[in-house]
């Protein structure tokens, strides 16, 4: 692995098994999360999967509408989606999810859902405060350092790091298509996608 990938032993997830699986992206807003999804979905398409997705965004405007940003909102969110995901894996889907998810506990609770259906594979997308502000092309960091905005994850509200993902990527370092090769890399590696077989 190089510095900017790093993959992380979990026994219990690395059983081959038969059903679906859930690929939960984390990570600031801006770190890449949506663009990598949007990356490895098609590619795992191509090999045969069924892909359903989970975007934060659209799961809040149809799942969680009316939930704001507090704690305990939040929670409620991500805890629906990891809901959803586990009974998307239970029908033996590809679930790709793409949320914050600042919190830990909020995570393995989403985990706790779907190992007992499938495969839980965490992929922290890393990338500081500072650079993702870069790319803020909406100025959601620029109103948050002001004070404009509440409960932001990074500025005013803490984003938890996962503690033992199953891969890290590292989005200063590694471009999209990149970490996109990693996150396909590490499902082969998982046995939860078949490797492409040279002609």
């Amino acid at each position: 692995m190089t510095d900017n990938i790093h993959a992380a032993e979990h026994p219990e997830s690395d059983r081959v098994r038969s059903g679906g699986f859930t690929l939960w992206f984390t990570g600031l807003s801006g770190a890449g999360k949506t663009t990598i999804a949007h990356i490895v979905g098609p590619e795992l398409d191509r090999r045969g999967l069924v892909v359903e997705y989970l975007d934060g965004d659209n799961v809040r405007m149809h799942l969680s509408k009316g939930l704001g940003f507090s704690k305990e909102d939040r929670d409620t969110h991500i805890e629906r989606v990891g809901w959803v995901a586990s009974r998307l894996t239970r029908q033996g889907g590809a679930v790709i999810t793409a949320a914050i998810s600042p919190y830990e506990e909020t995570r393995q609770q989403a985990r706790d859902w779907v190992e007992p259906v499938g495969t839980f594979v965490e992929v922290y997308v890393k990338a500081s405060v500072e650079e993702c502000a870069r790319r803020d092309v909406k100025g959601l960091y620029e109103k948050a350092f002001k004070g404009e905005i509440k409960e932001f994850t990074g500025v005013s509200d803490p984003y938890e790091e996962p503690e033992n993902p199953e891969l890290v990527v590292d989005t200063e370092l590694l471009s999209a298509e990149e970490s996109a090769a990693a996150v396909v890399a590490r499902l082969e590696e998982l046995g939860l996608v078949p490797a492409e077989v040279a002609a």
